[in-house]
């Protein structure tokens, strides 16, 4: 599934404050829980930092993509956020991150996890469009970049 079919304007977090790892993922983690009733903020937290210990998703750039899968079904939800200033995130390039696209999938939809990861990592490896995500002022102002990115 592409990222553009999966974002809504309650999903983006613009330019938060966040000092640490840990309380990036909580954010990412407190707003989709938002979207779910059968998952709270913990559960969602534990299915990221469980993805997390495995290895760094900061893939680089200043860009993350925390990702979790969950047990018991449900439904796929993004959230978007941009932080005020960068994070140390453990990234792949050792650079602090300042993009984070966190993803909970169904552990049963491998295969529509895969592609939502590359349709991801498609949007986010132009670096125009990184440019213009770090402008954003406004979570309104994100989601219409993003959504309107094809």
């Amino acid at each position: 599934m592409k990222l553009t079919e999966l974002i809504n304007e309650n999903c983006t977090l613009c330019a938060v404050q966040a000092t640490s790892k840990k309380r990036i993922l909580e954010l990412l983690c407190e707003k989709a829980a938002e979207s779910y009733t059968d998952f709270n903020t913990y559960s969602l937290l534990e299915s990221l930092m469980a993805r997390e210990k495995m290895g760094s998703t900061g893939i680089g750039n200043g860009i993350a993509i925390p990702h979790g899968r969950l047990t018991d079904g449900g439904k796929v939800v993004v959230v978007i956020a941009t932080t005020e200033s960068p994070i140390d995130f453990d990234a792949i390039d050792n650079r602090p991150v300042d993009i984070f696209i966190a993803l909970f999938v169904p552990e049963e939809n491998c295969q529509q996890h895969l592609s939502t990861l590359q349709s991801i990592a498609q949007i986010f490896s132009d670096k125009k469009t990184c440019k213009q995500v770090r402008k954003c002022h406004s979570s309104s102002e994100l989601f219409n970049l993003l959504k309107n990115n094809n």
